[in-house]
This record gives structure tokens, C-alpha cells and sequence, in this order.
């Protein structure tokens, strides 16, 4: 009796259940297209999946997500739909759509498992991009957005388009509205809608729109017999014979259509007559006779009708077969007035690039002007002010380097590293630097042969050291975090913060030497020594302290462009020498003792060298060569560089 009491119990819930299954209004709206989803079909679907999408449901999603991942059940007792837990290997327990309660364990032979097609599933994944397109987690709709425009399909425009409306974050937006008109550029359902989307995109810099753009205009090669077709959107008729389209391509196409007979090289032919010489024969002709083109080819289809070799068109069926066709480029858009639209579209996007291009070389130029000025300010006193040819300075600059590596494994913060490093590898450097005016330059003054082949031992012997000290490795000088990244001011303009930050430095040098120079009284005593030593000293001045603090001077900048060029090049005992050669060329070419010189002398060589290298992109090498030789004959129609000094401080 008990038994019979819980049965009857048992089965009033499993109809209460039923009952509030069937009752919900998302086991409604299955039913209601129940015929579709069982058929199952990609071209017949759409309607059942938009109702789901568009029914505000809350269960909605997880039925889509089910479904697409073959997770929706059916019974086959009523045809209701359910998600299921296993619970053995013959038994499933269903789970009501609705809320997720149990709804009775049944066999698997009693329940039917929906397993829709890669079709339908793709038409499901469209579906649920407008559920994740308007999901309360920004991230998450920007995430949608990112996998749509990694794989666009024309599913995806309905529901970018429905999820614009009630977008709140106004950059999410943005991309919204942008990435349906990319979309509309190829899945558009009107010629005039898709006109209209890539003419909004006049002038617009993003790779995005040239990667819409590019396949509306890309093109094939066709052929044709007699004339061109109708109804083809043809791009360009081609000529067999012409520069950009040769006989033997134009053939070549035929062959690949099999319309004609493939070619023989002379050199194959020769190799099967020669293979086949039968009695001083080849295909019936004396060997004697083929000492023309007519008798050999005519000797090699001989030798094709009887099967031994494979057959091959004459010269004369090759002329005769490009007659006879027409050859032209076929756009794969067969709509003309898009591939218009689209072509219009480009060359105004290439003429943006083109400009952009030409800006973003300006700040490169900019950025490698301020470098080498950066290395050919110190030059520019010890040379240009005092006359003295110092090769180790490349040594100077590699000394600030290593400075700056030593102080960062000292402090691991990069920035207080960085602030630390600066004014310890000037003082390093001036100290370096009025040593070895003290000990080796002094002695030599007015003797520059001897000045360079001094200085010249000492740069070898500074390399040595720093190679004893540091090996041959390169050692990292790491940027604060910071300057990590680059100014990015569209799709082809940007500049890297550290080379921002660079010629930032570049030009508080020029101001801090331009203060020093001209608002000092160092500064006034360097001009009046530069200008006539003798003079100065009958005022009191002392020239050699002058020249030893100048020199140091000179030296201890060196060494704060070395920290600033560790920042992005290699520290590496070579390091000074990769800029000495710039840095000589920036002082002469300026003109000797012109801290304005000097400014406009390495902004010459900066552009110079990029616009060479621009040129010839493959061949740094090259473009250096050829900057050196536009220097020679630069200097050759000015020698004193671009100012001058006049009077007697140019040894006039």
C-alpha cells in the first residue's frame, strides 16, 4: 500500500513537472518552432534562433549556448526540451529550461539529443554576440567586439546594428558604429548601403578599412575566347607582349585553363631529339637537317604522334592560340560601382598614408637629429671650441653607459636609477675627462696629427678596459616603465617615449649649454680664450684651467648622452665608436665652435640619413656610405660647415 501511495505520488509530480514545463514561455517559444529546430536545417533555422534572440527571455542565452554546444535534450513522449545531467550510462536526468529544477530521470532511448550542423551552430554563435554585444561587463562587450572583427561574418551586422541603441560607454560605441559600417562594406544587403559605408571611409588611416577594402578590389587573371565577356566586372584588358604581361605568361594562363597544348623549352626539345637519334634520324628527319627551328619542330611532333615523346605546341599554334583569346584582369567584386567606390576610397586613404608617412619619417629624422646631437655636443667644445681632435670621445659616451648599468644593479628602481645615473656619469665622465686633458691633451696643443694618434690609443685602451670589466656582452640599461610604449598618434604615425624623451633632454642640453656659454662667467671665459688666448690671459684669465674645465665639460656631457643612448641601443664597449664617425660629421658639417651649427648640423645628418635609408630600406650600410659621400661633397662648397665663425676665432 505504501509502495502504490508513493508511486501515485511520484507520478503526481512528474505531471506537475510536465506541466510546468510545458507552461513556461520559453518551452512555449520552442514549441512554437519546435518543426525547425528538429529539421534542423541552415537554410531554414534563422527564424527559430531570431525569436530566441529577440524574445528578451532571460533563459534565451543559456538555451543558445545549450544548443550550440549540443546540450538540449528532447523528450520524445511530448517533445518538450530540456537540459540534462547524466547520471549513468542509460539514464539522463532532465532539467527544466526554465529554472533549472528536476524534471525525472528517463532513459536515453526515451530522449532525443539535438546535434545541429556547423551551419547552425555558426547561425546559434551570431546569435549570442548580440547577448555578449550588450552584457553588463564592458570587457566583455569589448571582447565581442574583438573576436567579430578577427572573424567577420554577415550574421554579425544585425547584431552589432541592435546593440548600438543601448550602448552607454560612448567609446564602446564609437567602435560599434565603426565596425558596422566595416561590416556593411562587404555584408551590406543594398549596393547603396554598401557604396555609402566605404565612402564614409574617405581619407581613414585605419588598417582595418584597407583590410575591408583590399578584397573588393583585389583581381584575377582571365581569358576569354574572341572577345571579353558580359556581365564580369573587368578591371584592365591585357596585351601578350607588353611590359606588364609577357607572350609567355599570357600562354602560360591558357595552359593553366587547359584551352592549349603546354610548351617545351628549346632546351627540353633539344634533350628529347637528341634521346630519340634513330639511323641518323630523328622522327623521320636527317640530323643533318635540323639545323632549323621548322625542322626540329617539326622532327619533335613526329616524334609526339608516335607516342615517345609528350606533345607540345608549336611556335606557330602559340601565336595562333594568343590570337585567338583575349586576356584581362577580372575584379573579384562583380559590382562595378563598389569596386569604383572602393578604388576611390584607397587612393584617398593612400594619399593620407603617403602623408603620414612623410611625417612619421620628420619625426624619426627628428628623433635620430636629437640623438646625434646628444653625442656631438661634447665634441662640439673639445673641438670645436678648442681645436682638439679627441677620438676617444665615442669612449666618453660609452663610459656614461656603463655608468648608468652600474647604478641600476645598485638601485633597482629604473626611474630614481636613471635620476641618479645622469649626474653620475657626467661626474664620471668630467673627471675622466679632465684627466686625460691633464696627463696626455695639455701636452699637446696646437700638434693635432699628434692630438689624434693620442687619443686614438687611449680610445682603443678604454675599450679594452670596459671589455676586462664588463665582457663582451651587451649589458641592459632598462627604461622606466614609463617610457615603455611609443606615442601613438594613428595606424602609421608613431614615436617611441624614450626618443620623445630623448630629444626632450636634446634641447635642455642646447638651453643649458646656450645659458652656460652666454650667461656665465666660465662661459665668457671660454669664449675669450677660444677668441685669442693671449689676449685673455693679459685679463687675468687662466687659458689652461679654462681648457682643462672645458675639456671636462665637453667630456661629462658625453657621458650623460651615453646614458640617454644606453636607454634604446645596445652597452656594449663599441658603443662609442658607433657614433663617433656622426658625431664628427655633425661638428664639421655645422661649422667648428656653433653650438647653432652643431644643432642644424645633426639635424642635416639625422634627415639625410633617413631619407637615404627610406630610399633603400634593405641597405643601411649603403645609405651610410652615401651620406658620407654627400658630406665630402658638401663640404667641398663649404668647408667652415653651415655658420661659420668669422674673425679671428676662425683663424681668419
Amino acid at each position: 500500500m505504501t509502495r502504490l501511495i508513493m508511486a501515485a505520488l511520484a507520478a503526481l509530480m512528474l505531471c506537475v513537472s510536465m506541466a510546468a514545463a510545458q507552461d513556461s514561455p520559453i518551452q512555449a517559444l520552442l514549441q512554437e518552432h519546435r518543426v525547425l529546430i528538429e529539421e534542423s536545417s541552415r537554410k531554414t533555422i534563422q527564424p527559430a534562433i531570431d525569436a530566441l534572440r529577440d524574445s528578451g527571455f532571460p533563459e534565451a542565452q543559456a538555451v543558445l549556448e545549450k544548443w550550440q554546444a549540443k546540450d538540449l535534450w528532447q523528450r520524445e513522449a511530448d517533445k518538450l526540451f530540456f537540459f540534462v545531467e547524466k547520471v549513468d550510462s542509460k539514464n539522463y536526468r532532465l532539467l527544466d529550461i526554465a529554472t533549472g529544477e528536476a524534471a525525472g530521470e528517463f532513459p536515453k532511448k526515451e530522449l532525443n539529443q539535438l546535434k545541429p550542423n556547423s551551419g547552425v551552430r555558426s547561425l546559434i554563435g551570431a546569435a549570442l554576440v548580440q547577448f555578449q554585444l550588450m552584457a553588463k561587463d564592458p570587457a566583455k562587450r569589448i571582447e565581442a567586439l574583438d573576436a567579430i572583427q578577427r572573424d567577420p561574418a554577415a550574421e554579425h551586422l544585425v547584431a552589432l546594428s541592435g546593440a548600438i541603441a543601448k550602448e552607454t560607454d560612448p567609446d564602446i560605441r564609437d567602435r560599434k558604429e565603426r565596425l558596422v559600417r566595416l561590416l556593411t562594406i562587404s555584408f551590406g544587403e543594398t549596393e547603396e548601403a554598401r557604396i555609402a559605408a566605404i565612402e564614409s571611409f574617405k581619407g581613414d588611416l585605419g588598417v582595418d578599412v584597407r583590410g575591408a577594402l583590399n578584397p573588393l578590389v583585389a583581381t584575377s587573371r582571365e581569358v576569354a575566347v574572341g572577345t571579353l565577356p558580359e556581365g564580369v566586372n573587368i578591371a584592365a584588358v591585357l596585351k601578350p607582349g607588353s611590359t606588364a604581361f609577357s607572350e609567355a605568361e599570357a600562354y602560360d594562363l591558357l595552359v593553366s585553363k587547359d584551352l592549349v597544348l603546354p610548351r617545351i623549352t628549346a632546351a627540353d626539345r633539344r634533350a628529347a631529339l637528341q634521346e630519340n637519334i634513330t639511323d641518323a634520324r630523328v622522327g623521320g628527319v636527317p640530323v643533318a637537317q635540323l639545323n632549323t627551328e621548322e625542322a626540329r619542330e617539326r622532327a619533335y611532333q613526329a616524334l609526339a604522334e608516335a607516342g615517345l615523346v609528350r606533345a607540345a605546341a608549336t611556335q606557330a599554334q602559340i601565336a595562333e592560340a594568343l590570337a585567338a583569346h583575349v586576356f584581362f584582369e577580372k575584379y573579384a567584386e562583380p559590382s562595378a560601382a563598389i569596386t569604383e567606390a572602393a578604388n576611390d576610397t584607397l587612393s584617398s586613404i593612400n594619399t593620407q598614408v603617403g602623408f603620414n608617412q612623410f611625417i612619421d619619417l620628420t619625426l624619426d629624422a627628428m628623433s635620430l637629429a636629437s640623438i646625434y646631437f646628444l653625442a656631438a655636443i661634447g665634441l662640439a667644445i673639445t673641438f670645436g671650441v678648442m681645436g682638439v681632435i679627441n677620438m676617444a670621445h665615442g669612449e666618453f659616451i660609452m663610459m656614461g653607459a656603463y655608468t648608468g648599468y652600474v647604478v641600476q644593479q645598485v638601485i633597482p628602481d629604473y626611474t630614481v636609477s636613471i635620476i641618479v645615473a645622469l649626474p653620475l656619469a657626467f661626474a664620471v665622465t668630467f673627471a675622466a675627462g679632465v684627466a686625460m686633458e691633464r696627463l696626455v691633451i695639455r701636452w699637446l696643443y696646437n700638434r693635432p696629427l699628434e692630438t689624434l694618434l693620442a687619443t686614438f690609443g687611449i680610445s682603443i685602451a678604454l675599450q679594452q678596459l670596459a671589455k676586462n670589466i664588463f665582457g663582451t656582452q651587451a649589458r641592459p640599461l632598462t627604461s622606466p616603465a614609463w617610457l615603455d610604449g611609443a606615442l601613438v598618434l594613428n595606424d602609421v604615425v608613431s614615436i617611441s617615449y624614450i626618443r620623445i624623451a630623448i630629444f626632450v633632454l636634446a634641447l635642455i642640453f642646447l638651453g643649458v649649454f646656450l645659458f652656460i656659454m652666454r650667461r656665465t662667467r666660465l662661459g665668457l671665459e671660454v669664449r675669450a680664450v677660444t677668441q685669442n688666448p693671449r689676449m685673455a690671459a693679459s685679463m687675468g684669465i687662466n687659458p689652461d684651467r679654462i681648457n682643462m674645465l672645458t675639456f671636462g665639460l665637453g667630456s661629462g656631457i658625453a657621458g650623460i648622452a651615453g646614458v640617454a643612448i644606453g636607454l634604446y641601443a645596445k652597452v656594449t664597449s663599441e658603443l662609442g665608436s658607433d657614433y663617433i664617425v656622426q658625431s664628427f660629421m655633425t661638428v664639421v658639417v655645422g661649422g667648428v665652435g656653433n653650438i647653432w651649427g652643431t644643432l642644424l648640423g645633426a639635424s642635416m645628418i639625422g634627415f639625410l640619413q633617413k631619407g637615404i635609408e627610406w630610399m633603400n630600406p634593405s641597405n643601411t650600410l649603403a645609405a651610410q656610405t652615401y651620406m658620407i659621400i654627400f658630406i665630402i661633397i658638401f663640404i667641398q662648397f663649404r668647408p667652415r660647415g653651415i655658420i661659420a665663425l668669422k674673425g679671428r676665432a676662425a683663424g681668419d
